[in-house]
């Protein structure tokens, strides 16, 4: 006699381990067993549960129900997870009885993921499409076959068999789904020949054939001992056709999560797949059940949450066609149902991230009190982790980070791009300061001598490239600087020679064509161990290997390692993006979860636990829901056609996780409304619950979150910043500079800080890494180049000039040839520039004639403090042949000053230098009236120079000129006239090299271009 289906449910508002749990203990209770007496009575219950974790979560409510009494737990089973796309297979043989007696089942191995993704890697790679235009690398392979894969585990998942894609008819698509359903043949045609070559099964597959020999031993011999399956939701159609088996046992149940009991018959049937109650709304129909027929799991002592919650939720997210007039009054008590409920819109991700560690701080204020941040945002819950640890809370992610971004796989990363990219100067500090690489040293150490590399030869233009280049440039650095070389150069050239040697059996073999993968894994992971551990222990595992993120790596290396068997040879460049390829998706999860009262779930983590507290995070549109992955294989009438579920399906279950955390005792929804500077969509069950509750009820939820909002903004911007000054050091006028070149008296005008930072704190600016070509270097090559041919060449500008000059060009520039940015850029520009130069220069001798190059010059004025000196180098001093009177030229690679600039001070530089040329004050140039200045702009470009002039009475500029460098002068010898930051941001420079000193961003912001007047 067929016996009625044994179906429960746990309503979302109760917490359902606790409430399993307790349910438990009260029907063994009631058939006689008592647990206090026999501690081994919970032994012989069987209980199916939808993931590990949430076996763990059970046993531990178990414990928390049991007290100090000891009790053996029922035996924990995990079905799978509940999203096809993560599944955790159980071994047939931990069922018991599905090969008879608990042994061998005979049941085919599933093949190993790795394994699986390399051999349809070898077939993407071997078979193609004919249309594309060239053949895909391997890394593009590798994504290709893990697209492949996961069509592989669903199609297996749904037991459907691929030859239903004959059935779509391929007339009836486009050209691209046409070619889409040939390119399906590897898995059609190819794949199961290279399955059976293995002796291996899909994970999928194996799976199935692990439920389905379960429910037929259970139909064969029903045991006779409790078996309860208990949160799932059936998706998996096998394990659906299980439940169904153990609905019907003599002492089996199924207990639902959170299923609606409040829907009535015409809701029920208009779910779509998007609705949170789709899934068990499908697995009651396959179940042959009816709402009628599922009754309340009793479970005496566990608590629930006012039914209005309940009822709130299920109003909001209930499809659009049916859902009545927003409920308000008796029919929903809004203030029952918010009781509770707190919402925070954050301006961004950072200030959520705050907010919600706050939130969860002030938890532990409570004794027992628990929170957990769901949210499927895994940048926003490392920044809750890394927001916590100023409380010293140590809290990880139980979903775990991608491996790729873990400090070991990042360092394997770094490694393999740096060696990728011939020791380039980021990638190369990127590795070395990364804080596993310590190369036997102690990291403090190790990481210094990296710092010291880069000043000695990091920074300014690129060397050239790989090890053997840098070695070179600090060699060249060494050989300029005389016997002894610059401080410390010496040791950090003994430092770095190993590394290099080190380096070079992986960068021969990232060089090469046809290299196994095998092998480069092997050189790669050889060379990371000596920059992590050195190969003074050997081991190189002080920071590659240690701990759960580099066990996580072990793992991936080793399986890595036995599934590279047999793959093509490839080219060695591309092994960085192969890495990264491989690497995606794989994820590393701690074994412990850090704080014992606080949590952060993913959302597959999050089904059936709770907390006290639980805080709804990330609640924006493609984040919480998710966009549906797009199907890159098949078109969504495809899918159908095909028999596989609708995209939309992973939102149903993203709605019925929102669902279940929603109805917790305590809850806070949070968002930020801009990422990276942009306007993000509220997440649709916020405007759905925002609808239902109204404008009034919704604003007091918000209103409740405005107080942890003000408190992040207080812990984070302490009064006294909140109000950030312009600096305005006012140092003695006994340490102020009494000397500066014409040069720095334009920054004096524009930006005081300057002169104050360089000359006062002695503070000198670094160069850029990997510095761009085209900055100051590029200039003085020039300028030293044509000085060379000034004072050397007395024939014809003709040819042969041009050739001398090209030559001296070279002479200039040697040492820095080799290196590949200034080969590029620069050189062929000085080449551009050489010969506009012969050119002009030879009309412009039937005119003026040079007098001197690069010569320096200086003045001498009286301030109220005393002498002060200003010196100078000119570019060029002529003499015009007609007037006797003199020239100032000035080289420009860069931008030339506006003609207003010059007129009123902000360039005073060839003016200045007038001045001093009038009095006699450059070396070996006679005194002399000045009526000629201009500007040489030696670009190199589109036109390759101009001949800029200063305009106007010569005489009259410069003499404006001296009586503002005066003024000047004497203002600051006043001791009350500060070195201001910027004093005029119209007249600012644009790059200056202490902005950051003086942290101009953070009080500039809102000032108006006019400025507050000059110096």
């Amino acid at each position: 006699m067929t016996t009625a289906p044994e179906i429960y449910n746990i309503p979302a508002g109760r917490p359902f381990v606790d409430a399993l749990a307790a349910g438990i203990l009260a029907r063994l209770k009631a058939s006689g067993a008592d647990i206090k007496a026999d501690p081994l009575g919970l032994a012989d219950v069987t209980i199916l549960l939808p993931t590990r974790r949430a076996c763990r979560s059970l046993g531990e409510a178990f414990r928390r129900l049991g007290g100090t009494r000891a009790m053996a737990l029922p035996r924990m089973l995990p079905l799978g997870d509940l999203d096809e796309d993560e599944l955790v297979i159980a071994d047939a043989a931990e069922f018991g009885m599905a090969g008879g007696d608990g042994g061998d089942t005979g049941l085919p191995m599933a093949m190993a993921g790795m394994r699986r993704q390399l051999l349809l890697s070898q077939l993407v790679l071997k078979l193609g499409i004919e249309s594309w235009a060239e053949p895909p690398g391997p890394d593009q392979a590798v994504r290709l076959a893990a697209e492949l894969a996961r069509l592989v585990d669903q199609v297996h998942t749904e037991r459907i068999g691929f030859d239903r894609l004959a059935a779509l008819v391929p007339e009836d698509y486009a050209r691209h789904w046409q070619e889409t359903l040939e390119f399906l043949k590897i898995v059609t045609d190819h794949w199961p020949g290279m399955l059976s070559s293995e002796g291996a099964v899909d994970a999928a597959t194996r799976r199935n054939l692990v439920i389905e020999a379960q429910a037929e031993a259970w139909r064969k011999r029903p045991p006779t001992t409790p078996v309860i399956a208990a949160g799932s939701t059936g998706t998996i159609p096998a394990t659906a056709d299980l439940l169904k088996v153990v609905a019907s046992l003599p002492a089996g149940a199924v207990v639902l999560p959170g299923l609606d009991m409040l829907a009535d018959a015409e809701n029920w049937q208009s779910f779509v797949a998007s609705h949170p109650q789709f899934s068990l709304a499908r697995l009651l129909g396959h179940l042959d059940a009816t709402l009628d027929a599922v009754r309340d799991w009793p479970a005496p002592g566990v608590g629930e949450t006012a039914p209005a919650r309940q009822l709130l939720i299920a109003q909001a997210l209930a499809p659009a066609e049916t859902a009545p007039v927003p409920l308000a009054g008796d029919a929903l008590p809004l203030p029952e149902a918010l009781k509770g409920v707190v919402r925070l819109d954050c301006s961004g991700p950072q200030e959520e991230a705050a907010a919600i560690a706050l939130m969860m701080r002030e938890t532990l204020e409570v004794e027992d009190k628990t929170a957990a941040l769901v949210t499927p945002d895994r940048g926003l819950a490392r920044r809750v982790a890394a927001e916590l640890r100023r409380w010293n809370i140590e809290i990880d992610d139980s979903a775990g980070v991608p491996l790729a971004t873990t400090p070991p796989g990042a360092f394997l990363r770094l490694v393999a791009q740096m060696m990728a990219d011939q020791v380039t100067p980021f990638t190369l500090l990127a590795a070395l300061k990364h804080p596993v690489a310590s190369g036997g040293d102690a990291p403090g150490v190790f990481r210094a001598k990296a710092r010291r590399l880069e000043m000695l030869a990091l920074r300014g233009p690129r060397p050239a490239p790989g090890f053997q280049g840098l070695l070179a440039a600090l060699g060249a650095a060494k050989d300029g600087a005389g016997a002894d070389g610059p401080e410390g150069l010496d040791d950090i050239i003994a430092w770095l020679e190993p590394i290099a040697q080190a380096a070079e059996p992986f960068a021969a073999a990232l060089a090469g064509s046809g290299v196994p993968l095998r092998e480069v894994v092997t050189r790669h992971v050889a060379f990371a161990e000596t920059l992590a551990g050195g190969a003074a222990d050997g081991s190189g595992a002080k920071g590659l290997w240690a701990g759960d993120d580099g066990e996580a790596l072990a793992g991936f290396i080793s399986e890595l390692h036995a599934a590279a068997e047999g793959f093509p040879a490839i080219q060695g460049a591309r092994y960085p993006a192969l890495l990264d390829a491989l690497l995606t998706g794989r994820v590393a999860r701690p074994r412990h979860g850090g704080h014992p009262r606080l949590n952060i779930w993913g959302l597959l983590e999050a089904r059936l636990q709770h907390a006290d507290l639980m805080i709804l995070g990330g609640l924006n549109e493609a984040t919480w829901p998710p966009d549906p992955d797009p199907d890159p294989w098949l078109s969504r009438p495809m899918r159908r056609d095909f028999g596989l579920p609708p995209l939309e399906r992973r939102i149903g279950l993203a709605a019925h996780d929102f669902t279940q955390a929603f109805s917790a005792p305590e809850v806070a929804l949070t968002r930020a409304t801009r990422v990276e500077g942009t306007p993000t969509v509220p997440s649709r069950w916020l405007l759905r619950l925002d609808n239902v509750m109204g404008v009034a009820a919704a604003k007091e939820v918000l209103d409740r979150g405005k107080g942890w909002l003000a408190w992040q903004q207080a812990l984070d911007r302490p009064g006294a910043y909140d109000k950030p000054v312009r600096p305005s050091p006012c140092p003695p006028v006994s340490v102020r500079p009494r000397r500066l070149s014409v040069t720095e008296v334009e920054t004096w005008m524009r930006d005081p800080y300057a002169i104050y930072a360089r000359h006062v704190l002695k503070l000198e600016p670094l160069d850029a890494i990997d510095a761009d070509p085209g900055a100051a270097d590029r200039g003085s090559f020039i300028h030293h180049a044509l000085d060379s041919f000034q004072r050397e060449w007395r024939g014809d500008l003709d040819d042969a000039a041009y050739r001398r000059l090209i030559e001296i060009g070279r002479e200039a520039f040697a040492g820095a040839l080799d290196r590949p940015g200034i080969w590029a850029f620069w050189w062929p520009r000085f080449e551009r520039t050489a010969r506009w130069f012969i050119t002009h220069e030879r009309h412009r001798r039937a005119n003026a004639q040079p007098l001197a190059s690069e010569c320096r010059g200086k003045l001498k004025i009286i301030g109220p403090a005393g002498d002060f000196l200003l010196v100078a180098k000119a570019d060029r001093i002529d003499r015009i042949t007609a007037t006797d009177e003199l020239a100032i030229i000035d080289y420009k690679t860069g931008a030339i000053p506006s003609k207003g600039d010059v007129e009123n001070g902000f360039a005073p530089q060839l003016l200045l230098e007038a001045v001093m040329a009038r009095w006699g004050g450059f070396d070996g140039v006679p005194a002399g009236d000045v009526t000629a200045l201009g500007y040489w702009r030696l670009s190199g470009g589109d036109p390759a120079g101009e001949d800029k002039p200063i305009r106007g009475d010569i005489a009259t500029l410069t003499d404006d000129a001296l009586a503002g460098f005066e003024r000047l002068v004497a203002r600051f010898d006043d001791p009350k006239t500060p070195y201001l930051a910027r004093p005029r941001p119209d007249k600012a420079p644009r790059f200056g090299a202490y902005d950051h000193l003086a942290r101009v961003k953070e009080w500039s912001s809102g000032l108006d271009q006019g400025g507050d007047g000059g110096s």
